[in-house]
């Protein structure tokens, strides 16, 4: 028995699924009891019932498209090397640098070139 199985042999993934089940259900249930009231008691019974049913399937379907698209992830984590990988790894082929000095126009030493800087609302014409 591994650590994602309780006693009963059932998955963490299972319960979970018939947890978002339950959930979907209730709401539908809650919601359809609410709009069948307008037509009485019997009303209530319908909609508690048909609600019960679209939310058990709505449940369903999102978990379903939940566990896709954690899946989905999992796989691109894996691929770009988040899981397992070399995700800012300090051995890439990167060149050296050939100085460790910025450069005088990063630095505000000079500009880049005789033309104004491009930091105003408008740049003034070009002869």
């Amino acid at each position: 028995m591994d650590s994602k199985t309780d006693k009963e042999g059932t998955t963490h993934a299972a319960a979970q699924h018939l947890a978002h089940e339950a959930e979907g259900a209730g709401a539908g249930a809650l919601a359809g009891a609410i709009v069948g009231a307008a037509a009485g008691p019997p009303g209530i019974v319908a909609g508690a019932i048909i609600g019960g049913i679209a939310g058990t399937v709505a449940g369903a379907v999102l978990d379903a498209e939940s566990q896709r698209q954690a899946a989905r992830t999992e796989e691109l984590d894996t691929q770009i090397g988040v899981i397992d990988g070399d995700l800012g790894a300090p051995n890439l082929e990167h060149p050296p640098a050939k100085v460790g000095a910025y450069s005088g126009a990063s630095s505000g030493v000079s500009p880049p070139s005789g033309d104004a800087p491009a930091d105003g609302p408008m740049q003034p014409p070009e002869s």
